[in-house]
């Protein structure tokens, strides 16, 4: 267990304190219509026991799914209290995936949000649901502005269904919105794609928690630079963002989970390190 990695941030005022490094966990129900370079066959459950085991061992408290990840939440439900770990989990709501058809749809009305964040609830076996975001479909502004997707999620957060609220954005502009109506805004961010960077300076200044999706863009990162280690490079550009709360990365395969750790151990203490330097000038 890295010390860089037990050192948790504070989403907003929720009093969830999260792993800078979380589990992407849609590799553990669904294989179908995914963007991955290569084919894979989804865990058992001893394989997704000994994952999750991995990596709390190695200092990660945040699990990210959703309903879109075929039967990722009941699986979570079903074999995380076998583990004895606090976990944070961040799930989300909108979109629901048809793996005959390898198509999604979406839904986005109160009733289907409330439904759904019910049945996560059931899902998960939890009384309350730490983080919930809004699954966008891409429209971010349509949906804040006139279906009114975060005040739905704040009425929920109010009743104390949820912790914290928030929404995994496609745009500048909905990234932007988010932050203005909840603890969390999502954004895509790594080493060949910067172009939401508003949104974290943004987040930074108003002290709203980012969770960085797709920071190895699917495992397709090396086409996007002759670095000798894109990876590496990628960390390194992202945890220099302070707004930078937690990277979601998805892997079913130890040894992968173990390299991205070192390397975002080592990334972090490049920051860390020029932080103390900072400060003691």
């Amino acid at each position: 267990m890295s010390e860089y990695l037990t050192q948790r941030k504070k989403i907003a005022e929720t009093g969830l304190s999260i792993s800078p490094l979380g589990l992407g966990t849609v590799k553990l129900g669904r294989s179908a219509g995914v963007k991955y370079p290569n084919t894979f066959k989804i865990p058992d459950d001893m394989q997704t026991l000994n994952l999750l085991s991995q990596a709390s061992d190695l200092g990660i408290n945040l699990i990210d799914t959703a309903p879109a990840y075929g039967n990722s939440e009941e699986r979570l439900g079903q074999l995380l209290p076998k583990l004895n770990q606090e976990w944070v989990i961040a799930t989300k709501v909108g979109e629901l995936f048809n793996a005959d058809l390898e198509q999604s749809h979406y839904n986005f009305t109160a009733e289907f949000i409330k439904q759904s964040v019910e049945q996560s609830l059931k899902n998960l076996r939890r009384d309350v649901l730490d983080i919930v975001l809004i699954h966008s479909d891409g429209n971010d502004q349509h949906l804040i502005q006139h279906l009114g997707v975060l005040e739905i999620l704040n009425d929920l957060k109010k009743q104390g269904l949820i912790r914290a609220t928030g929404m995994s954005t496609k745009t500048i502009d909905g990234g932007l919105l988010a932050l203005q109506q909840s603890d969390i805004t999502m954004v895509t961010h790594n080493l060949g794609y910067q172009k939401e960077q508003a949104v974290l300076d943004q987040a930074a200044a108003t002290n709203k928690a980012v969770f960085i999706k797709k920071a190895l863009n699917s495992g397709h990162l090396a086409s996007f630079s002759s670095v000798i280690d894109p990876v590496q490079a990628s960390f390194d550009t992202i945890y220099q963002n302070s707004a930078v709360t937690s990277i979601v990365i998805g892997t079913i395969t130890p040894s992968h989970l173990i390299s991205n750790v070192s390397k975002a151990v080592k990334a972090l203490k490049k920051v860390y390190d020029t932080r103390t330097v900072e400060i003691t000038l």
